[in-house]
C-alpha cells in the first residue's frame, strides 16, 4: 500500500481503568481532540486513538475493593470513561481496550515475539522495589521520605523471577534520535528532561509477572507461567490499534508512525525511552512527535484522592455546558505549564469572556441585522471601513484599508491563529480567537450603528457586514475548541464554515436565547 503523506495520525495514553477519570485526565482528551479537528479542517486524513489500559495488579485490587470480577470492573470503567468522551465532544476514531483478545491481543504478542527473534527478551530473578502506581520497579535514590515522589507511597518489596527487556541496549541510539530531532519532544523541558535521564543510562526493565501474582493480563507466548506486564502490554496499544499483528494491517501501513503522541509529563519516561526501545528492538518506525504536556491543579494543588480534591469533568459539562468546560481548558489552561482548575476561575472567565464577550457580541449584531435589514446583510462592493481608533493612531503613509476588519484578519488574525495551532499553543490561539472578538467590539464602539442607522442606512449595513465577516472567522477558528458553538454561529450567519468561498453577504437567523447564560 502507498503512503499517505495526507495522514495525520494522534494518539492520547490510554487511561488507566483502576477508578474514574478528573478533570486532569480530561485536559488530556481534550488536547489532542483539539490538534485532531484542527488537522481536520486543514483537509488531512486524520486518525484519533483513545482508549484504556485495563490490565495490572491494580485494576485487580481495585476489582475486589469493589467487591467485582475484573472484567466486569474494567467493563463498567470503559462505559464511564466513554461516556466523559462523548460528554466532551471527543471526536475519537477508536476506543481500544486492552482486555480485548480480539483487536489488541494478537498484536501485543507478535511484538513480544519480535523482541525474542531480537534477543533483547531474557530471564531472571529479581529483588527490588516495586510501586503499584507507576506499575514498575524504582530505586532507593529515587524514593523521597522512602516514598515514590509520583505517587507518594511507600513500594513494595518484591522477588520473582520475571522476563526482561533489554532496554540499555537502546540507550544511545534513543539519544542521538532525539538530539537530531529525528523523534522530536516536546517542549524543550521535557526534550531536556528525558536526554539528562538517557545521560544518567536507562537499565533494562521487567517485562512480566508470574501468572499467580497477578492473575490478569495477556500470557507471554510460550510461557503460561508469565503474564505480560503492563508496558509491553498497554505501550503496544498504538500500533495493535490499527490492525499490527493481525490479518489487516492495512490500516498499520497507512498510519503508523505517528505524527504526534499526547501524554502527560509523568509518564515521560516510558513513552520517550521504552516505546522507542521496543520499536527499535522490533523494527518499526518511532512516532515523529512526542506532546508532553503538564498537569492540572485545583486551587493550586496536586489533584489526589487522598487531598480529596479530585474534580469530576461531568458535572461541569453537565451544569454549565460542553463548550464552557471546553472554553476553560483550552483558553485557561497553558499546554507546557502546569494550569490550576477552580470554580471561582472557572465562572468568573465564563462570565466575562462568554457570557459578556462572545454571547454579548453575537447578541447585539444579530439584533442589528435582524431588526434593520431584516437579516439580509450585503457588501457587494467590497467597500472596507477602517475602525476609527486605528485610522486616527496610524501615520500618514500606511493605507486606511490596513485597519480594516477584513485586512486585519487576513494579516494579522489568521496567520497568528494558525502559527499557534501548529505549534500546539492552543491557549494562544485561543487568545487571538478573542483578540478577533475584542477588535469586533469595539469597531461597534466606533462606529454605532444602532445610531448611524438614523442617518446613513447605506454605511450601516457595511459596517454591520464588517462585524459578521468577523464573527465567520471568529466561528472558524472556534470549530477545534467549541465545536457546538461553532456550529450554531455558524447557522445564525446562514454560512458554511467549510466554504472556501469568502461570503458577501450573510442571511442571518434569530437568536432565539443567549447561547451563555450568565452565571450569578
Amino acid at each position: 500500500m502507498l503512503k499517505n503523506n495526507n495522514k495525520f495520525y494522534i494518539t492520547t495514553a490510554i487511561l488507566y481503568s483502576n477508578a474514574e477519570a478528573h478533570i486532569g485526565h480530561a485536559y488530556e482528551f481534550f488536547l489532542a481532540d483539539v490538534i485532531a479537528r484542527y488537522q481536520r479542517l486543514q483537509e488531512k486524513d486524520t486518525y484519533f486513538l483513545t482508549g484504556m489500559d485495563e490490565h495490572g495488579l491494580k485494576i485487580g485490587r481495585s476489582a475486589r475493593e469493589n467487591n467485582m470480577e475484573v472484567q466486569d470492573f474494567v467493563d463498567e470503567m470503559a462505559e464511564q470513561a466513554k461516556e466523559l468522551h462523548q460528554l466532551l465532544n471527543i471526536s475519537y476514531n477508536q476506543f481500544i481496550r486492552t482486555s480485548d483478545k480480539k483487536i489488541h491481543w494478537p498484536g501485543a504478542q507478535t511484538l513480544w515475539k519480535e523482541l525474542v527473534s531480537s534477543n533483547d527478551i531474557y530471564k531472571k530473578k529479581y529483588n527490588g522495589l516495586y510501586c503499584i502506581g507507576c506499575e514498575r520497579f524504582i530505586t532507593e535514590k529515587e524514593l523521597i521520605n522512602n516514598k515514590c515522589p509520583e505517587h507518594d507511597k511507600e513500594p513494595e518489596n518484591i522477588e520473582e523471577e520475571n522476563y526482561f527487556f533489554k532496554l540499555s541496549k537502546y540507550n544511545d541510539q534513543i539519544k542521538n534520535l532525539i538530539k537530531s530531532n529525528s523523534l522530536i519532544i516536546s517542549p524543550v523541558s521535557a526534550r531536556n528532561e528525558i536526554l539528562s535521564l538517557l545521560e544518567s543510562g536507562l537499565e533494562d526493565v521487567s517485562f512480566s509477572r508470574k501468572k499467580e501474582s497477578v492473575l490478569w493480563g495477556i500470557p507471554v507466548p510460550e510461557d503460561k507461567t508469565q503474564l505480560m506486564y503492563v508496558w509491553c502490554d498497554a505501550l503496544s496499544n498504538y500500533i495493535t490499534a490499527l490492525g499490527y499483528g493481525r490479518k489487516n494491517e492495512d490500516n498499520f501501513k497507512k498510519f503508523w508512525p505517528a505524527d504526534i503522541q499526547v501524554i502527560g509529563k509523568g509518564i515521560l519516561r516510558f513513552h520517550a525511552g521504552l516505546w522507542p526501545g521496543m520499536l527499535l528492538s522490533a523494527g518499526l518506525p518511532l512516532p515523529k512527535e512526542i506532546l508532553v504536556h503538564s498537569y492540572l491543579t485545583i486551587n493550586g494543588k496536586k489533584i489526589s484522592k487522598s487531598i480529596g480534591n479530585v474534580i469530576n469533568p461531568k458535572e461541569y459539562i453537565h451544569k454549565y455546558g460542553t463548550d464552557a468546560v471546553r472554553y476553560y481548558l483550552g483558553r485557561e489552561i497553558t499546554p507546557f505549564e502546569d494550569g490550576d482548575f477552580s470554580k471561582e476561575k472557572f465562572i468568573k472567565t465564563y462570565n466575562a469572556n462568554l457570557a459578556n464577550g462572545l454571547g454579548n457580541l453575537i447578541s447585539r449584531i444579530l439584533k442589528m441585522a435582524n431588526d434593520y435589514f431584516e437579516g439580509s446583510v450585503n457588501n457587494n462592493d467590497n467597500v472596507l471601513i477602517p475602525t476609527k481608533r486605528k485610522k486616527e493612531a496610524t501615520k500618514e503613509k500606511d493605507s486606511l484599508e490596513s485597519w480594516a476588519i477584513p485586512y486585519l484578519i487576513d494579516n494579522k488574525f489568521i496567520p497568528d491563529y494558525h502559527g499557534f495551532m501548529e505549534k500546539f499553543e492552543i491557549n494562544r490561539a485561543a487568545d487571538v480567537i478573542w483578540k478577533l472578538i475584542k477588535e469586533l467590539d469595539g469597531y461597534i464602539t466606533d462606529y454605532e450603528p444602532y445610531k448611524l442607522i438614523r442617518t446613513d442606512k447605506e454605511k450601516t449595513e457595511v459596517i454591520i457586514w464588517n462585524v459578521l465577516y468577523g464573527l465567520f472567522f471568529v466561528g472558524k477558528f472556534l470549530g477545534p475548541f467549541m465545536p457546538e458553538i461553532a456550529e450554531k454561529i455558524n447557522n445564525l450567519l446562514g454560512v458554511k464554515f467549510d466554504t472556501k468561498n469568502i461570503p458577501k453577504s450573510f442571511k442571518t437567523n434569530i437568536l432565539e436565547k443567549p447561547l451563555f447564560k450568565k452565571i450569578d
